[in-house]
């Protein structure tokens, strides 16, 4: 008589809601077909991390695999992945050369996520600068989990800046999705401004980043995108807050939507919880990202949001340059992302231990809330009978942070956090009941990784 399971991973279980000391998840095929404590039951295999908490897999919603150098990209990307415990990397639209603008981009990239990921991928939606309006139903049916646009423009035509009238009328027909549109959120003419009266200065230096995107540059942003959201009735997301402020702004929006269906709400990047203005001063363009850096003391306040809930989910941004992008002594000459994915479990565990708080806010912030933002609970973000087998394996340790053991092309191998204390490590990955590292070496195999579709509007 065959086992009833085919693998048993045993643990301290930790979900959204408890610690399950002496816990266990139980596979069958793909899925998570029983949870319980103490002796385990019959199984095929039985994976002891004893010790260990055992997580869902982490779902990062915000990340640019192919930005810098194309779709090539998502294949060292999700390889870091892997490796840092996200078992589902939700990636960006503003790729290089062309950005996903219609199905039929989508679903070119789609084959490039089967050919080329390690872990899964629910991929974002965008619109062209202008014309685009009319393709945004065919990408919500193709299954894209959000869209993204912008306020601020880095490129014409791979990250454009929107217009009022088309985020307008972009915003009512994304509405009639039931889908989240995502922004970025800095106002262009307040920040070119302030960089052209800098570099005119002759003011080049690290801080001077902080100094031309200052606070009032992306709370403008913010108040334009949720008033819109206000008329429209679209879901609005600020797919980076730097501010405490963008936090409270979106819920007094919340408290006006009503009924309508209409709904505002951010995401904190985990440097925004952790780096300060000292930082890019000490790491000059390896700190730039957009939006930068802030004091200490918003640090604390952004803090108080998560801890009173006001944020809907904790995501890395990883945006992974070329080391040479961003070397210049000249901050407005170097690429704005950081790489964050490997580091991204280590260092939230980190922060949270370090103010003696849970793990399970790692599972709801870095897991269930981005899972249900981006319509991929309950298959993706949990520990719970239904859903994918996807585990984040953690082991308390007290090591230094080192940029050469990312899994990424070597070009890619540089991090913020390099040399930083950290109290965990990935000790394994479980990517739908099969472990993808194992501590040292990624397993998976490029192509292990699935495109997954959004699966509730």
């Amino acid at each position: 008589m065959s086992a009833p399971f085919d693998c048993v991973f045993l643990g301290d279980v930790v979900t959204a809601s408890e610690i399950v000391r002496n816990g266990y998840v139980a596979v069958r095929g793909e899925t998570i077909a029983a949870i319980g404590q103490g002796a385990p039951p019959p199984a095929g295999e039985i994976v002891d991390h004893g010790g260990r908490m055992i997580l869902p897999g982490l779902v990062d919603g915000h990340m640019h695999t192919s930005s810098a150098i194309g779709w090539a990209g998502i294949e060292g990307a999700t390889r870091s992945a892997a490796a840092g415990g996200v078992t589902t990397c939700v990636d960006m639209p503003y790729d290089v050369p062309q950005p996903v603008t219609d199905a039929s981009v989508l679903a070119d990239k789609i084959g490039w996520v089967q050919r080329l990921a390690h872990v899964d991928v629910a991929l974002y939606g965008t619109i062209r600068k202008t014309g685009g309006v009319e393709a945004i139903a065919g990408l919500a049916a193709a299954g894209v989990s959000a869209f993204k646009l912008s306020t601020y423009e880095y490129d014409a035509v791979r990250f454009p800046r929107i217009d009022h009238p088309t985020m307008v009328a972009a915003f009512r027909e994304i509405a009639k999705t039931g889908l989240p549109v995502a922004v970025h959120n800095e106002d262009q003419e307040l920040v070119e401004r302030l960089t052209a009266e800098a570099k005119a200065a002759g003011k080049t230096d690290a801080i001077m980043h902080c100094r031309t995107r200052p606070p009032l540059a992306e709370t403008m942003a913010d108040l334009e995108i949720f008033e819109i959201g206000l008329q429209t009735g679209a879901h609005v997301h600020i797919a980076h807050s730097s501010l405490a402020r963008g936090f409270e702004i979106a819920e007094v929006f919340r408290r006006m939507g009503g009924q309508s269906g209409f709904n505002a709400t951010g995401e904190a990047c985990i440097q925004y919880l952790c780096m300060t203005e000292d930082d890019i001063v000490r790491l000059g363009g390896r700190g730039k990202c957009n939006p930068p850096f802030r004091t200490a003391d918003e640090v604390e306040r952004m803090w108080a949001c998560l801890q009173d809930d006001k944020i809907a989910y904790v995501s890395t941004d990883h945006a992974p340059w070329p080391a040479d992008r961003k070397g210049s002594p000249d901050i407005f000459a170097n690429g704005a992302g950081l790489t964050g994915l490997q580091s991204y479990a280590p260092l939230m565990f980190t922060l949270l231990d370090e103010r003696g708080l849970s793990p399970t806010l790692m599972a709801t912030y870095c897991a269930e809330r981005s899972a249900k933002l981006h319509g991929l609970y309950p298959k993706k973000g949990a520990i719970r009978v239904g859903s994918d087998c996807d585990l984040l394996v953690l082991e308390r340790a007290d090591y230094a942070f080192d940029e050469a053991t990312i899994q990424d092309r070597p070009e890619m191998r540089w991090s913020p956090y390099h040399g930083r204390r950290m109290r965990a490590r990935v000790a394994a990955t479980v990517l739908r009941g099969r472990t993808i590292w194992d501590g040292a070496e990624v397993l998976a195999t490029a192509g292990s990784g699935q495109f997954v579709k959004r699966q509730v509007h």
